[in-house]
Order: C-alpha cells, then sequence, then structure tokens
C-alpha cells in the first residue's frame, strides 16, 4: 500500500509501507511505523486521517495522511 504523507508547511512524502522498516508478516504497519519513516517522533506530531486525530499505534488504513508538528512554547 502507497500512502501519501502530507506534513503541514513542510514537505509531502510517498512511502511504500510495505517495505516500512516497522511492519512484518505477522502485523500491519501502523502510524507510528509511517512516522518512523520520514524521521517524526510520535511526540511532536499529530497524525490526521480525514481531519482526525488517529493513535499512532493504529494500524494504517488510509491511502492518505496529514501530520501536524506540535507546538511548544511559554
Amino acid at each position: 500500500m502507497h500512502v501519501t504523507v502530507d506534513v503541514k508547511g513542510e514537505d509531502t512524502h510517498e512511502i511504500d509501507l510495505e517495505a516500512a522498516s516497522g511492519a512484518t508478516a505477522d502485523t500491519a504497519p501502523t502510524y507510528r511505523d509511517l512516522l518512523r519513516e520520514i524521521d517524526l517522533s510520535p511526540h511532536e506530531v499529530s497524525v490526521l486521517v480525514d481531519g482526525r486525530p488517529v493513535p499512532e499505534d493504529q494500524p494504517v488504513e488510509s491511502d492518505h495522511v496529514t501530520v501536524l508538528r506540535l507546538i511548544k512554547g511559554g
């Protein structure tokens, strides 16, 4: 499965989930695996599918996701 990852305000990535580093024959790739492929931590971003946040441990079921960087400040 190919997934388009749109990192808002930055780049768009095309990821081949079959080749994702966390995927095995027994488990479906998760959104955490998807983030690992583009060198982002789940602690610094939110993953959105159809405008709604999804847990990073959920299996990827969409071919297009949006990633928003979380901003900390004070």
